[in-house]
This record gives C-alpha cells, structure tokens and sequence, in this order.
C-alpha cells in the first residue's frame, strides 16, 4: 500500500462548495441517476454533523440560496455524479429553478439521524414508477449502498450489517502508528503525486484571490492594518491569504478548492499555511511540496481519531496539527521532539475550539489557529496546570 497515494485519492480532491451540502448533492444525483424518469419527490437524510455543518453555508450555482436541502434538491434534477464533488459546476439556471420548486412545495424534505454518530448521507428519490436510494459514509463520495426499487445494485458489508462506523482500509494503518512512525512512512511523493500537489497548490491561490476584495474577515484584517494596529508581516500575509481563501469558498464562489481530509477549509489551511510560510523563508519549492504532502498525510491521521466531522474545529486542530507539522518538516524534517513541541502548542492553544457549522466566520477561526501554527513551531512547549 502506498500511504501517500491512498490519502490523495481518498482525502484530497477537487470540490465546489462546502463538501457537505455537496455531498448532499452528489448522493441525490447518484440515487436520480439511476432512477430513469425525472425526480418528484426527494428525502435526505443526514447524520447531525452533516446537518449542522451544511445548515447555513451558500451552495454554488443556486443564486445564494444555502443549506443542505437545495443542493440535494440540485442534485437530484441534474442526475449526473459523475464530476463528485465538481457536479454543481453543471446546474443550469433552469435546474435551479426546479430544484427550488421542489423545496418550495414541499416535494424535498430532509431530516436529520439523530442516532448517527459518523458521516452519513442517505438520499431516496421518486419518480413516477421507481424509487432508488443512496447512503454514503465513511467519505463524501464512499458509496456504500444503492438500491432501485427494493432491488440492491450496490452494498458494502457495513451497510448490511447497520453498522455505524464504515472505515476505508488504510485509515486502519493509520490509526495503528505514532504520529513519528508516520511522517517517517511518508513515501517520497512521485512525479504525479507532485504534480497533484501543485495542482492543490494553484486551486487554492486562485479562490484567495478571488477573496482578496470581499468585505468577510480577510476585509477586517486590511482594515486593521490600515489602521495600524496589524503589521504587514509574516502573520499578517499568512492570515490574509488563508481568510481569503476562506471567506471566497464560504460566500459559494464558483471555481473548487483542493480539499484535504475531504474538507475544503482544511485543504485551504493545510495547503496555504505551509506554502506561504516556505515562500517568505525562502524554503526550496520541492522541500514546500513536500512538506505538504506531509499535511494531508497528518490531516488524515488526526481525523482518524478526531472523526469525520467532530464537535471540534477540524480546521484548528486536524488541519491546523498537519500545518504546523508541515513546517516543522521544511525546517528540520522528521525531527520528533520539534513536531512533538509543535503539536503540543496548537492543542495547547486551540484546544476545546468547537464547530458550530460551515459559515462565514470560519474564515476568523482559521486565522486565530493561524497565529498558533506559526508560533506552535517557534516556542517552548506549553504546559499544563496553574
């Protein structure tokens, strides 16, 4: 098994929109897809972190409308999946105008599964004559049931025994090593692997500029600055890029990010975090690659333990561990008791942050772990007591 491939594969890919509404939308689309007649009638089914975290964020494509429902409800007039977590990038005018019909007249309902502790998205549509239905779980785009009226055309073993906790195969590995013992595993990304990275690299650059002039956080932090009480240095450039980034994805800009952990907000933080921090310290383009192919790779390995989707910001602690991490690796690489320091700063500091959904002030949360990333690196570690 090559780590590093299956956490790119699985972890870190294009998305449009916060990835849970999207992932709404793509199990719905999957359900129509199959279906063979127009969709009337819609139920979505979420787990309460799903519902939460898609609740008031601005799904692309839908003229600013938000939450879970009208992405599903897009998802399901287009019945085309085959773009994952892109697939809004297709919605026509029209079908925006259908799929807020049927949310409007009641036609699309969601609900939410209380007794879900992980992801889990389930989608049934209805037609004239057939039905079909779509759960995922243990990823955004993890398939692991489907069904056309009554008739199973996909099953994973999870799924028919109810279990509530559906795992991909290498997050077992990664649950069974030491942080240490995985950065050493981390594999010398190859050619493609490179290429990917720089393709994330690019994708997220792009959505920060399109936030350079919006008026979210990013517009309060040049504010400050012009008024002197924010200097233009290293902190300042990394929090303004990152919240950019940030406050762009969140309005529903139409152009994806490069996700990490399957988050967007993530991929943002743990791709731009190490990349701006190397290019002001002058660090050598591949060793900045590198470091974060490490990222993603620690990014995974955190969720592993924090969830899916947690009460804890997975931007602060997930992302913001892997960041830290990263640029440790650009500065001393595998070094143990430098990661273990930087580690201990970030959950020292941001401990306890908790996530009350996808929305515009997650652009504030991620520059505050900002500021415990860059010093996390650079300072004793802190301890705990009185």
């Amino acid at each position: 098994m090559n780590l590093l491939k299956e956490v790119l594969s699985q972890e870190v890919y294009p998305a449009l929109g916060c990835t849970e509404p999207i992932a709404c939308a793509f199990a719905s689309a999957t359900a129509a897809s199959h279906l063979g007649e127009p969709v009337e009638q819609l139920l979505l089914r979420v787990d309460p972190g799903t519902y939460k975290n898609g609740a008031t964020v601005v799904v692309p494509h839908s003229g600013g409308a938000t939450g879970n429902l009208i992405a599903a409800a897009m998802g399901a007039v287009l019945a085309r999946p085959e773009a994952r977590l892109e697939l809004l990038r297709d919605v026509t005018p029209a079908m925006c105008v259908a799929a807020a019909a049927m949310c409007r007249d009641g036609m699309a309902r969601c609900e939410c599964i209380e007794e879900a502790a992980d992801f889990r998205v389930e989608a049934e549509v209805v037609g004239a004559e057939h039905r079909a239905r779509c759960m995922l779980a243990g990823g955004h785009t993890n398939v692991v049931l489907l069904e056309k009226d009554g008739s199973t055309l996909i099953e994973e073993q999870t799924a028919a025994s109810g279990s509530e906790s559906v795992s991909l195969p290498y997050r077992a590995f990664l649950r069974a090593v030491t942080l240490h013992e995985l950065i050493a595993l981390v594999p010398d990304a190859d050619a493609t692997d490179r290429r990917y990275i720089e393709q994330g690299i690019d994708m997220n650059l792009a959505m920060a500029q399109r936030g350079e002039a919006m008026s979210g956080t990013a517009g309060q932090l040049r504010r400050m600055h012009e008024r002197g009480y924010l200097a233009a240095d290293l902190f300042y450039r990394t929090k303004l890029l990152v919240a950019s980034a940030v406050d762009a994805r969140i309005a529903g800009v139409d152009q994806p990010v490069m996700t990490s952990g399957g988050s967007g907000n993530q991929g943002i933080v743990a791709i731009l975090t190490p990349y701006q921090i190397g290019v002001e310290l002058g660090v050598e383009r591949g060793r900045i690659v590198e470091s974060i192919a490490v990222a993603h790779m620690v990014n995974a390995y955190v969720k592993c333990f924090l969830g899916e989707l947690s009460v804890i910001c997975g931007c602060a602690m997930a992302a913001g561990i892997a960041a830290a991490v990263a640029i440790v690796h650009q500065q001393a690489g595998n070094d143990a008791e430098k990661t273990t320091l930087a580690v201990n700063n970030v959950v020292g500091d941001l401990g306890g942050l908790i996530c009350d959904g996808a929305k515009p002030g997650c652009a504030m949360k991620t520059i505050t772990a900002v500021d415990a990333r860059i010093a996390g690196v650079d300072q004793p570690v802190m301890t705990s007591g009185g």
